[in-house]
C-alpha cells in the first residue's frame, strides 16, 4: 500500500516495574515502531530483540521490494519465461493473498498494474508523466491479474505473456507488520502494538488494562493531525488514501492509486479508508482495492465482504464520514 494514515498515539503511562520496550528502525521506505509489554517475571534483550527484527525485515524486502534489483520479486518481474518460476514459501502466499483480494474486488487492487504507475510519474522511474490515451492503451496490454498464477506448494508463479510484472507494495508492508507480530508473539511479550509505515497490528492489553490507542489521520496535505482516535486489541489495521502520494501538473492533481479499468489515476471524492481486519496484509489489501472502488462501489464491497470500515470522503463543507466500527473502538472527546 502506499499513504501513510495512521498515527500513534501518547502511550499511557505504565506502573512500575513492567515498562514499556520500545524498539524501531528503517525499513520498506519508512519506518517500524514496536511497544511491548514483557511477560510477567520477564526481562526482555531489546537489542538482541531489535536484531532478530531487523534479520527478519531485511529478508521480506530482499523477497518483496522491487527496488532491490537482485530482490526475488525483480528477478521474476526480469524473467521473460512463461514457465513455472520457483519462489519462497512467504513470496508465494502474498501473491496468492493479493490474488484472492483482485477477484473479490473485480481487478480493482492489481499488483500487475505497475507500467501504468510508472508512466504516470510514481515508483522510481517512469516512462512518461502525461500519457495520452494510445500509450494507457498500450500498457494496459501488459497487466492484469488474470495474467498471472500462483502455486502454493511446491510454491512457484507463472507469467501467462512474458511482459508481466508485479509489485507487492500494496500489500507487501501489512505482511511485514504480521510476520514482525508472529516474530514478536514469541519473545516472551504479554502484548504489543507493531507499525510500519502507518500498518498496524496490535495484540492483547497494556499492562495496566488499557487498549492499544491510535489515530486515524486527516486526509490533509497541508498538515499532520488527526481524525478520529480509536482503540485496539488483537487485530490489524491499515489506511489506504490519496493526500501523501501524488503529483500536480498543471493544475490538476494526480493520485498515486491507480484504478485498471480506465488505466488512470482515481478521479472520485473518497480521500481515506481504514480497515479493520485480524490480519495486517489482507487489511491493507482490503483497503487499497477500496480506494480504487470510491465510496458507493466500497461501501457495497465492505457489506459484501463482512469489513470493519472507516471512510472519509471530500464534500464541500471539507469531510464527511462513514463506518462500520462497534462504537466501543472509540476514543471519546
Amino acid at each position: 500500500m502506499t499513504a501513510v494514515a495512521l498515527l500513534a498515539l501518547q502511550l499511557s503511562a505504565c506502573s512500575k516495574p513492567v515498562e514499556a520496550v520500545k524498539i524501531s528502525g528503517p525499513t520498506m521506505g519508512t519506518s517500524y515502531n514496536i511497544t511491548l509489554f514483557p511477560a510477567k517475571g520477564v526481562e526482555l534483550d531489546s537489542q538482541s530483540m531489535q536484531k532478530s527484527i531487523d534479520e527478519s525485515l531485511k529478508a521480506i524486502n530482499q523477497q518483496m521490494s522491487t527496488w532491490i534489483k537482485d530482490s526475488e520479486i525483480s528477478l521474476f518481474n526480469q524473467s521473460q519465461s512463461t514457465d513455472w518460476y520457483p519462489v519462497s514459501a512467504e513470496f508465494a502466499e502474498v501473491t496468492a493473498a493479493a490474488q484472492e483480494i483482485s477477484k473479490k474486488s473485480g481487478g480493482a487492487f492489481d499488483v500487475t498494474v505497475g507500467p501504468l504507475i510508472r508512466m504516470w510519474g510514481f515508483g522510481k522511474d517512469f516512462t512518461n508523466n502525461n500519457p495520452d490515451q494510445a500509450s494507457i492503451d498500450e500498457a494496459k496490454q501488459n497487466i492484469g491479474y488474470q495474467k498471472l498464477d500462483v502455486r502454493l506448494s511446491p510454491p512457484a508463479l507463472r507469467k501467462q505473456i512474458p511482459q508481466l510484472q508485479i509489485n507487492l507494495s500494496a500489500i507487501a508492508k501489512g505482511y511485514a507488520v504480521d510476520a514482525i507480530a508472529e516474530l514478536v508473539a514469541g519473545m516472551n511479550v504479554s502484548s504489543y502494538l507493531v507499525e510500519i509505515g502507518g500498518e498496524i497490528r496490535a495484540n492483547g492489553v497494556k499492562v495496566n488494562g488499557d487498549l492499544w490507542r491510535i489515530a486515524i489521520e486527516k486526509p490533509s496535505t497541508k498538515e499532520r493531525s488527526i481524525q478520529q482516535g480509536i482503540l485496539l486489541k488483537d487485530t490489524g489495521v491499515a489506511t489506504s488514501g490519496d493526500y501523501r502520494n501524488y503529483v500536480e501538473r498543471d493544475g490538476k492533481r494526480y493520485s498515486h492509486t491507480i484504478d485498471p479499468s480506465t488505466g488512470k489515476p482515481i478521479t472520485h471524492q473518497l480521500a481515506s479508508i481504514t480497515i479493520m481486519n485480524d490480519s495486517a496484509m489482507i487489511a491493507d489489501g482490503f483497503a487499497t482495492a477500496i480506494m480504487v472502488l470510491g465510496e458507493d462501489k466500497g461501501k457495497a464491497f465492505i457489506a459484501e465482504n463482512q469489513l470493519k470500515a472507516y471512510m472519509i470522503t471530500r464534500d464541500k463543507d471539507g469531510f464527511s464520514t462513514w463506518n462500520n466500527f462497534p462504537d466501543e473502538t472509540f476514543i471519546k472527546p
